[in-house]
């Protein structure tokens, strides 16, 4: 354990979900002080424990990632707890439409994910960064995938949502900059370990796996086409992704998007 990040708070919303959790640990063995959100007690309760097993730190609390009042009072509690608030990650996940066609997509399904996906972050942002303001600084980052680069069909609403997650994390960084806060968005394909054993990310896969006649398990054993490096990418490497974009040494970078999408993008 290096401790590199020693006494840092952390909070990550969605903590208890594959990534967030991945994500949880790997700071905790790294000395953070972490605090986790999401809308399941037990699972959240599962996620700290799984933490302090190894040792770390970490305190849970049911938050609506989508609720400005809960999100900001939450971070005013983190932060009169621990001192103040150095990082932040929202890595919630929500259930909604995938791979259905624009003739037959409404409206409103197709606005479920821009809508929590954009709002989301963007509360979380509103919440901590005047906490990070008065530490001197900090680092928010941000989850996306490749589909805002890739032609359809089925991914309208996620990916006009990815699109709308990474042009808020590159403007944040303009008006946050004059605070030292730093933005990081992680543009990851599809986790395979985050996608099986009935996941959230599970029933998000599950529609579009079914309009070809696969399963997921079998969608993603194929890989998708465009991996140059032939492999997806695991949550190890996601949780040192946002290691290293928190850290010292990416301490030059704001305003970037961390590509991990196997070269299935470029940019």
């Amino acid at each position: 354990m290096s401790q590199t990040f020693k006494d840092r708070c952390l909070v990550i919303h969605g903590g208890s979900g594959a990534i967030g959790g991945a994500v949880s640990r790997a700071f905790a063995r790294e000395g953070a002080r972490v605090f986790i959100t999401g809308r399941n007690r037990a699972r959240l309760d599962a996620a700290v424990q799984a933490i302090v097993a190894e040792g770390g730190r970490a305190e849970a609390a049911v938050v609506d990632a989508l609720d400005e009042q809960a999100m900001v009072r939450h971070a005013g509690e983190v932060a009169e707890r621990a001192g103040g608030i150095d990082i932040a990650l929202n890595a919630i996940g929500i259930l909604h439409v995938q791979g259905t066609p624009l003739s037959a997509l409404s409206l409103e399904d197709f606005f479920v994910p821009v809508h929590a996906y954009t709002r989301s972050p963007f509360l979380t942002a509103k919440a901590v960064a005047p906490h990070m303001a008065k530490r001197g600084g900090g680092v928010i980052l941000s989850v996306s995938t490749p589909a805002s680069r890739l032609p359809g069909p089925g991914y309208l609403g996620h990916a006009v949502a990815c699109a709308g997650v990474e042009a808020l994390s590159r403007h944040m960084a303009g008006e946050l900059a004059a605070f030292n806060i730093r933005t990081v968005c992680i543009r990851s394909h599809a986790i395979p370990e985050a996608a099986f054993g009935g996941s959230h990310s599970y029933e998000v896969f599950r529609p579009a796996a079914e309009s070809m006649g696969i399963t997921v398990e079998q969608m993603l054993a194929d890989k998708p086409a465009g991996l140059l490096v032939k492999r997806l990418p695991s949550l190890d490497q996601m949780a040192a992704a946002a290691l290293f974009a928190a850290s010292e040494g990416a301490g030059a970078m704001t305003g970037a998007v961390l590509n991990l999408s196997g070269g299935v993008t470029l940019d």
